[in-house]
């Protein structure tokens, strides 16, 4: 392990109680193993880790999200995704496939949902033209591939349509690719019309 990768992990693990871990695993009903650290020390514990490692590469910032996640416990993928969050103005095109492992890894809407909506939404926002084609047509891979993958893909634009722009005619797109799909789909798809019924009805029309 990493020094940084050791830093996150033990203070998380510090920062951790067995009631919040038991309490934490029933409620997500999930596989991974729980330190029991609350979300807002997983994020302070990222932020500790940007002033004790300035200056991190981006290469230096996605290895260590790959460290973090490697292991199965939902505060170390946590801290993996607080960790892109906090980054995503440096990442690139080429940074979908690793985030892609995330999310088929991950089948888990606490962990899945704040990469779409805080990682994938902005990553397609922020990169040229031809990444956002290339991201366009792993989106619609997403919808047909994996329940998942379909989620992250639907809920990724949500942030820029709340903005007034987003890929509107991609998502309706998306949507009906997706018809049929599992609860963890439709429940996607309800959120992001709901949300746009409310900010941009003329959407719905």
């Amino acid at each position: 392990m990493t020094d940084a990768g050791d830093f996150v992990d033990s203070t998380l693990q510090s920062e951790g109680t067995w009631y919040r871990a038991a309490d934490d695993k029933e409620r997500l009903n999930s596989d991974l193993r729980f330190y029991g650290a609350s979300v807002g020390a997983v994020r302070g514990t990222v932020r500790d880790l940007a002033r004790r490692y300035p200056g991190m590469t981006h290469d230096e910032i996605t290895a260590l999200s790959s460290e973090l996640w490697r292991e199965p416990v939902f505060e170390r993928r946590l801290a993996s995704v607080v960790l892109l969050q906090a980054n995503v103005s440096r990442l690139v095109g080429s940074d979908l496939t690793r985030i892609e492992g995330f999310v088929r890894d991950a089948r888990l809407a606490a962990l899945v949902d704040p990469l779409a909506l805080d990682v994938l939404g902005p990553l397609r926002e922020n990169v040229g033209r031809r990444d956002r084609m290339r991201i366009d047509l792993a989106f619609d891979r997403w919808v047909r591939d994996d329940v998942w993958l379909a989620r992250a893909a639907l809920l990724s634009p949500l942030r820029a349509l709340r903005a007034g722009a987003g890929d509107w005619p991609g998502f309706t797109r998306r949507a009906a690719l997706a018809a049929g799909h599992s609860p963890v789909v439709v429940e996607a798809i309800d959120r992001v019309r709901a949300e746009v019924g409310i900010r941009r009805p003329d959407l719905l029309g």
